[in-house]
């Protein structure tokens, strides 16, 4: 009996010895390799809304948040805090917020099922991403699949097939950029919203107008019209594009001369629709018009109108 109670008595006191030298050691670390962090990173984590979305281009907020304080990252680039929360950060940083504006993907398709030509039965894998690797699914190699990959990248549901055709809800949208990236075809790119609607050329067709017509109903044929009307057109590899970085949302003339003269009737406004569109449209449904959400990213993808 005596025996045991010793070994017992040695075991405690062995278990006590190494959990001193085990508190020892972590203290040890603990101030060996302690990094000293900026007391603005928790704040500037503390401001960020926390949804961990990647619309910023990081991994998550504590990612973003080192980066502005450490790298000096853009104050802007959480898509979901939007203006409110760059001013936040710049109000902790103390430095001056530039004006920037919001980016949301702009869908350069405006074919739906019908207007779709040569189109064939696709039993494939249903994903855009497979169907892109296969010729012959649709006529146009540059249209929208229609097969949902975007919609299943956002997390917001702010995405949806209708008729075929991706389309972007604005009330939901935050800008991450996940639609754009799952793209195959790369038909969505992030524009930066100037304003409320922004104006745009919903095609991707490189080809000739005559085999644009032979593939779409509503496709672009690079008719050049556009460009006589309103400088912010530019007509190359057959489609016209739309000069972001120049983009004046007060040159609504302007803006109205491009549409009337588009043949295909593929220049439209994207965004939220304003009180006096709605009423605009209150009784009857005007086609072509994408109402989808508020991004390749526009340093990652080509400018597209």
């Amino acid at each position: 009996m005596t025996a045991v109670i010793v070994l017992l008595a040695l075991a405690a006191a062995t278990m006590l010895l190494l959990g001193i030298l085990a508190g020892y050691l972590l203290g040890w670390a603990s101030k060996t390799f302690h990094v000293e962090v900026d007391p603005r990173q928790e704040q500037v984590l503390v401001a960020l809304p926390g949804a961990n979305c990647g619309g910023c281009g990081y991994v998550g907020c504590a990612e973003y948040a080192e980066a502005v304080v450490q790298k000096g990252e853009q104050l802007d680039k959480c898509t979901v805090g939007g203006a409110s929360c760059a001013k936040a950060l710049a109000a902790i940083l103390g430095v001056e917020l530039k004006q920037s504006w919001p980016r949301r993907p702009i869908v350069h398709c405006g074919a739906k099922f019908a207007d779709r030509l040569k189109r064939n039965e696709y039993l494939g894998e249903q994903t855009c991403s497979a169907a892109n690797i296969i010729s012959g699914v649709q006529g146009c190699a540059y249209g929208c699949l229609g097969l949902e990959d975007c919609e299943r990248a956002c997390r917001f549901d702010a995405i949806h097939m209708i008729d075929g055709l991706a389309t972007v809800d604005y009330e939901k949208c935050v800008g991450c950029g996940a639609c754009e990236k799952a793209c195959p075809r790369h038909i969505i790119s992030m524009v930066p919203f100037k304003a409320e609607r922004m104006l745009a050329v919903t095609c991707s067709n490189k080809d000739p107008g005559r085999d644009v017509k032979a593939v779409c109903r509503v496709g672009c044929t690079g008719c050049g019209l556009c460009q006589k009307v309103s400088s912010l057109f530019k007509v190359e590899d057959n489609l016209s594009r739309i000069d972001y970085d120049a983009y004046d949302p007060g040159k609504t003339d302007e803006f109205q001369a491009a549409i009337e003269k588009c043949p295909m009737k593929r220049i439209v406004f994207v965004g939220k629709p304003s009180e006096k569109d709605l009423a605009a449209v209150a009784e009857e449904k005007l086609p072509g018009v994408i109402q989808p959400d508020f991004r390749t990213t526009a340093d990652e993808a080509e400018w597209r109108g």
